[in-house]
């Protein structure tokens, strides 16, 4: 019974050893696999995200990220849906939604490009930031190169929509009434914008499942670097 007790005894200390040598921490990893990892779950990511997004219905049927009119107009919409008027919002709405759809496919490249030029500092301070820090260097770096790619693609969609006019004459005024962000005075930019924050917050959703469960992450290098955070 006693050489049974030690040898139990043993096999257990024996796995405890096993388990604490696997179990990595971010120190045990050298920079490269650090940076490797990290740029293969922010691809991915990123990936995954124009793919859910540039589809029909990719924004519309998303209650997360669908575009809707913003501030006073949206006052207004609800209003004329409440008198019958609302086909010309849902024409309007519709059309926003299905520009964002058409113009993602053109972030995929440069959210690509913007991985491969993470510098090691830069996948240093996000390794070790919140829960959304790969998505905020992906805004931050590749943010205004997407939205002239998106602009020209979302303003031949809207321009095709006889409503937009209508947008933009109602719009221009409430922002230099400072009811409206300048930003949203016209059509095409207030989609861009909602569009740029639907992808983003999308990339930040496939981030935050990644940090929460490893397995998620689609190389056995990413798993490795954030089982060791």
């Amino acid at each position: 019974m006693l050489r049974r007790s030690l040898s139990f005894t043993g096999v257990c200390a024996g796995l405890l050893l096993s388990a604490r040598a696997f179990a990595l921490s971010l120190n045990d990893l050298s920079q490269s696999d650090a940076t490797g990892g990290l740029k293969d779950a922010l691809t991915q990511s990123a990936q995954v995200a124009v793919k859910q997004l540039g589809v029909p219905g990719g924004f519309s049927n998303n209650k997360d990220v669908r575009i809707e009119l913003p501030g006073n107009l949206g006052k207004v919409a609800k209003k004329m849906k409440q008198f019958g008027m609302g086909a010309q919002v849902d024409q309007l709405e519709n059309s926003m939604n299905q520009a964002a759809e058409a113009a993602m496919p053109q972030a995929q490249t440069l959210l690509v490009d913007a991985v491969k030029k993470m510098s090691v500092s830069d996948a240093k301070a996000i390794l070790g930031g919140g829960k959304d820090s790969a998505t905020q260097y992906l805004s931050t770096s590749s943010r205004e190169q997407i939205r002239a790619k998106f602009l020209p693609i979302i303003k031949q969609a809207t321009d095709k929509v006889g409503l937009a006019q209508k947008y933009n004459a109602f719009a221009g005024q409430a922002a230099t009434l400072g009811v409206l962000d300048a930003k949203s005075s016209n059509i095409e930019g207030y989609v861009t914008e909602k569009a740029l924050n639907g992808l983003f917050e999308m990339i930040a959703k496939q981030e935050e499942t990644i940090r929460a469960n490893p397995a998620a992450a689609a190389t056995g290098l990413a798993k490795k670097v954030f089982g060791a955070l």
